[in-house]
């Protein structure tokens, strides 16, 4: 693989670009990374309105030397995104089946960042989720999962399992969030050949 140019970040749900990993993300590739192309866009809450945008922002991108981080539905949009472009891709506490889990969150919701900012999750997004999910990954050494035991929003398990070839970091305890994430960055890192 050619070393990484271009890199896509991916917020989960209720997120945005000014979650924690992200701001992590970005501060470490502004002041390490500067000639790297740096991309965290805000997420629309129709997935299939999210790949749309996703597709046009990356479609100039060289996929040979592209690369994609995502957390929780972050993660299911980054698998997506690896899978169309066969580019690298970090997954961060990933979802793996976010149809099942965020059809009890039909209806209106508040984004974490800013409680002022709501949006309506409409029953047509789960059949989206369902419609975008990829049956199979075709290279699963281009993948990292990075899964908490401690994760309180979603199964351990079921990631670990969603991405069994992939390689993967297991942290004992910790929490959805990844709350020191700042820590781990040397294993992402790692994978995407930037240090």
């Amino acid at each position: 693989m050619s070393p990484l140019t271009h890199l896509l970040y991916l917020h989960g749900f209720r997120s945005s670009p000014q979650s924690a990993k992200a701001r992590v993300m970005a501060q470490h590739m502004a002041s390490h990374q500067p000639q790297l192309q740096w991309w965290c866009p805000q997420l629309p809450p129709s997935p299939r309105e999210a790949m749309a945008l996703l597709q046009q922002g990356i479609q100039d991108w060289p996929h040979e030397s592209m690369a994609v981080i995502g957390s929780s539905l972050g993660g299911f949009y980054a698998t997506c995104v690896a899978e169309q472009t066969c580019c690298k891709a970090v997954l961060l506490n990933p979802a793996v089946n976010p149809a099942r889990d965020l059809a009890k969150y039909i209806g209106e919701q508040v984004s974490w960042h800013d409680p002022q900012e709501r949006f309506f999750f409409l029953p047509e997004f789960v059949d989206e989720l369902r419609d975008l999910t990829p049956a199979h990954l075709t290279r699963p050494e281009r993948y990292l999962a990075v899964i908490a035991k401690g994760d309180e929003v979603l199964d351990w398990r079921e990631m670990r399992d969603r991405y069994p070839r992939a390689q993967q970091i297991i942290l004992p305890g910790n929490d959805h969030a990844i709350s020191d994430f700042a820590l781990r960055l040397d294993g992402v890192l790692e994978f995407l050949e930037l240090v």
